[in-house]
């Protein structure tokens, strides 16, 4: 029969391991020991947590028990926990992305072609984030690298594949109908101003 040091040191590794609250019948199985002496087993170890001030503490919950992180150390916890304010792209990170997406794939000759400017710092950048990745080589003089999207990219903008990107005339329509609408407001204020 395993020692009492070695069977609270598992319990201690199986609720880690666990995360869920860990049955105190089960636990017992496992090394077939009653309950009542698992049970024992665990309320030392809870006392052990307490005694020592740690920042785990062992909680019963219902016949099992899990280790929690102590109350008093929410604040930092939510701090580390709490997603560090992305950064957006920036337009032209947007459009080079825009063209590659639609595009794949797609050389950066292609891609300068079709903005008229340079965009090797906004590729970098691009595959920096992991939203765009070399696909392979075209076939053309040099040989130059090919461009596609990323799973990456598509997790981000909630897509399942390339294939769910809104067509092209989706988007004119969608930005036809802004700029209607920035029209009707405009003309709205100006009205406003002539009263």
């Amino acid at each position: 029969m395993a020692s009492k040091k070695t069977i609270k040191s598992a319990f201690e590794s199986m609720m880690f391991v666990w995360g869920d609250p860990l049955d105190v019948k089960l636990a017992a199985e496992i090394f077939n020991i009653n309950k009542k002496e698992a049970h024992d087993y665990f309320k030392e170890l809870q006392e052990e947590y307490e005694q020592e001030g740690r920042g785990i503490a062992v909680r019963e919950i219902n016949g099992s028990f899990q280790f929690v992180s102590k109350a008093e150390n929410t604040e930092y916890i939510e701090r580390l926990c709490t997603p560090a304010k992305q950064k957006r792209l920036s337009q032209s990170a947007l459009e080079v992305l825009a063209i590659i997406a639609y595009k794949q794939p797609v050389t950066r000759g292609e891609i300068e072609a079709i903005r008229g400017i340079k965009c090797d710092r906004v590729l970098e950048g691009l595959h920096k984030k992991e939203l765009i990745d070399e696909v392979g080589r075209s076939n053309a003089i040099g040989r130059p690298i090919l461009y596609g999207t990323t799973n990456s990219f598509l997790r981000h903008f909630g897509f399942k594949s390339v294939n769910d990107l809104p067509a092209i005339e989706d988007i004119e329509n969608i930005i036809h109908e802004d700029e209607a609408l920035d029209e009707l407001d405009l003309q709205q204020i100006s009205l406003s101003f002539d009263e």
